[in-house]
């Protein structure tokens, strides 16, 4: 058995059995109570008596960034060995915290990216900051506060000043005891900058400089440390910390070797053991000679989830935006806008950077019990705004929103709305982002279809077979499967797009996949809609009226997936007999709560989100459905994984009013009567129709503005002011 003595910072003595690669270890603790004098005594004492010793906490040099210097002490105490080895963990600490950043990171994906991280301290974890600044641009280092008691002001232990700070802080740290260096827990609690601690996603380091230091509050905050005990998490967990990880590999207890183990045991402690199995006594005490010993490691770091209710949770996010200016108008943070010049309000938004709004709680599948996590963010530009800038301006947006999302903890971020109708769908943001994307628009397309299906037969057909469809937008990438998977429902499809040589290529590959369907195209619906039973909008056209609804036959439906809608209000409350619904809406399983008004009845969501919800709910954080050729057989799948998860179809709505019995009734009654009397629906239409000649045309976004002048260079002022303030917040 080989025996390794260990000379730590505080009073207590132990000893232990413990195994590791494969061989038996006993390893005496000794305390030298930070006595640098004590500590010379202990080591000789043990000289000559073990295989290794291992100064934990009395480090030899001290590195900071790419700085390095010696310390006097820890110098002199390294000499005082003259038969066994002895070491510092600096051997082997940085190669062992940068691989296990990478194991971590392969156990948890994600778990450090875009996070803010502050070392607690940078001083001699340089492996750790390096592995992580390769996660996160955001790191931060408390050394100046910890060693010099300043308080936190705007660059204050930043990486862009941590060269130029390096030196002189290695300087005034060389002469410090040791027990300055390596603050202890024990010590009292010695609490500096909340401030800083509170900007921190991940506190990495010591964990007694950490107990140390940081504030009682650490809700929701990882711990990454080197090392740690039972006694450091329980203090951790009273904090209302999430998770710790420990970097330096477990050792196996043999008292109990099936139990799993805690990273609690230093670098020092890991770098004496593998000089002790060195397997020539003579090769240099240097990482090269441990090289071999290390890759024989069986190792993850051990993660550590210190809340239970935030264990084991899927999380994602999901993107949305202002379908129209009155949306900005309607924030609480932007109510102000309403006394402003819509068009200066809605050019202005469109700069202001992506906006946390709310986190999405309470989903949990019934059928495996798996829980998730959503994190709903908002960009700022309406469709308008979107398609008049240019492709590159959304998709800088977008992977900024994706950078929050992994903030976030986020795996997979949906797009939204006209997100993912933009450039080419989502492609160069999933090309671009570090997380899976998704456009939704696969579940869109199969909870679209179960809502017109219901919705037709609810208008009273008894055999979908024999009606006929309209597809407008046909070519789109909602509107080419919706068409594909119709026909083979329906067999009596009218395709309608602007686009005629992808018509003539949708109508070919139509009556390929489904001989016997009959397939009409055009580039304008007018004509065809009077023959059709059901209409589908699935456009993203602005500026023009995409139905006109005067034209439709008694007791036609007309499901809008159009977002914003191709049919207003207005122009459904000519036509009493029609039923206009929005496309399918979901119920998500489990006592949901999306924290933001998203314009639906609680626990509901639009069908691109609920696609986000679904693939994490599955744990299939992949980019899924992107582009505009979505397939048949991801719709199908996404709806097989909608009633394995039980996910809902949620009550049909036609312009937020419930689509129930007595209003079914109503339509069904007069469609009849107009159905009956052609003279009377004949009237009814050219009534109709010259009311509907007063009704302006849909904008999709915005409102004509009414104030001018002197008020619209306020506006600007004052939005520019607004964008600047949250810019300051972000970079913050």
């Amino acid at each position: 058995m080989k025996r390794i003595a260990v000379i730590h910072l505080n009073r207590d003595d132990s000893t232990e059995q413990v195994t590791f690669l494969g061989e038996a270890l006993e390893i005496r603790r000794l305390g030298c109570d930070g006595d640098e004098s004590r500590a010379r005594a202990l080591i000789q004492e043990v000289d000559g008596q073990v295989d290794a010793i291992g100064l934990e906490g009395l480090p030899s040099r001290l590195q900071l960034g790419p700085v390095s210097q010696p310390h006097p002490g820890g110098q002199a105490i390294l000499a005082v060995a003259t038969a066994t080895p002895i070491v510092d963990g600096s051997g082997i600490r940085a190669g062992l915290e940068r691989w296990g950043v990478i194991l971590a990171d392969r156990a948890q994906p994600g778990i450090f990216a875009q996070k803010r991280v502050l070392m607690v301290p940078g001083l001699n974890h340089a492996g750790l900051a390096q592995a992580l600044g390769r996660r996160t641009p955001h790191i931060r280092y408390a050394d100046p506060i910890i060693y010099f008691g300043l308080p936190s002001f705007p660059g204050i232990g930043s990486r862009q000043t941590l060269e130029q700070a390096a030196p002189p802080t290695l300087d005034q740290l060389k002469d410090s005891p040791f027990t300055e260096l390596l603050p202890q827990p024990d010590g009292g609690e010695t609490e500096r900058s909340s401030r800083l601690f509170a900007w921190a996603d991940v506190l990495a380091g010591d964990v007694g400089t950490i107990r140390r230091f940081a504030p009682r509050s650490l809700k929701r905050k990882t711990v990454v440390v080197e090392w740690a005990t039972e006694e450091d998490l329980a203090d951790l967990e009273a904090r209302g910390a999430s998770i710790v990880v420990t970097m330096m590999p477990a050792f196996t207890d043999s008292a109990q070797p099936d139990a799993a183990p805690l990273g609690r045991w230093s670098a020092a402690t890991v770098e004496a053991t593998l000089a002790a199995l060195r397997p020539n006594p003579g090769d240099a005490l240097a990482e090269d000679t441990y090289l071999d010993l290390m890759a024989d490691i069986e190792w993850t770091p051990t993660i550590r989830y210190l809340q239970p209710a935030e264990q084991g949770i899927n999380r994602f996010a999901f993107v949305i935006h202002p379908l129209d200016v009155g949306f900005i108008h309607g924030d609480r943070r932007f109510r102000w806008t309403r006394f402003l010049p819509d068009e200066l309000v809605e050019a202005a938004a469109a700069y202001i950077p992506p906006l946390y709004l709310s986190r999405i709680t309470g989903g949990q599948s019934p059928t495996t019990g798996q829980r998730i996590e959503g994190h709903l963010i908002s960009l700022g530009a309406t469709p308008r705004q979107m398609m008049n800038r240019g492709e590159r301006f959304t998709y800088n947006r977008l992977n900024a929103a994706a950078r929050m999302a992994e903030r976030k903890g986020a795996r997979i971020m949906g797009l939204g709305a006209f997100t993912s109708v933009v450039g080419d769908a989502g492609i160069t943001v999933a090309h671009e982002a570090d997380i899976a994307i998704t456009s939704g628009n696969s579940l869109t397309v199969a909870a679209t279809l179960e809502a017109a299906k219901q919705a037709v037969i609810k208008m009273g057909a008894t055999d979908l077979t024999q009606g006929k469809v309209m597809i407008i937008g046909a070519t789109g990438s909602i509107g080419s499967v919706c068409s594909r998977l119709l026909a083979q429902a329906i067999y009596d499809v009218v395709l309608v797009s602007i686009e005629p040589e992808k018509l003539i290529e949708l109508k070919r590959r139509i009556q390929t996949e489904t001989p016997g369907a009959h397939v009409a195209i055009a580039t304008r619906p007018d004509d065809l809609l009077p023959a059709c039973d059901l209409i589908v909008t699935a456009t993203s056209a602005f500026g023009q009226r995409i139905v006109d609804i005067t034209r439709c036959k008694p007791g036609a439906v007309i499901c809008d997936v159009a977002r914003p809608p191709d049919i207003g209000p207005e122009e459904a409350a000519l036509r009493p007999d029609v039923l206009v619904i929005e496309s399918g809406e979901v119920r998500i399983p489990g006592d949901i709560d999306f924290g933001y008004d998203i314009g639906l009845p609680p626990g509901t969501a639009y069908a691109c989100l609920a696609e986000t919800a679904l693939l994490a709910m599955e744990g299939r954080f992949e980019d899924y459905t992107l582009g505009r050729n979505i397939t048949m057989e991801r719709a199908k799948e996404m709806y097989r994984l909608f009633k394995k998860h039980q996910f809902e179809l949620a009550p049909l709505r036609t312009f937020g009013r419930v689509v129930d019995d007595e209003l079914m009734a109503e339509k069904r009654a007069l469609a009849a009567q107009l159905r009956d009397d052609p003279a009377r629906f004949a009237q009814m239409q050219q009534e109709t129709a010259a009311k509907l000649a007063h009704i302006p045309v849909a904008a999709k976004g915005v409102r004509a503005g009414t104030n001018t002048g002197w008020r619209a260079w306020a506006a600007l002022l004052a939005i520019v002011g607004t964008v600047g303030f949250l810019l300051g917040r972000r970079g913050s």
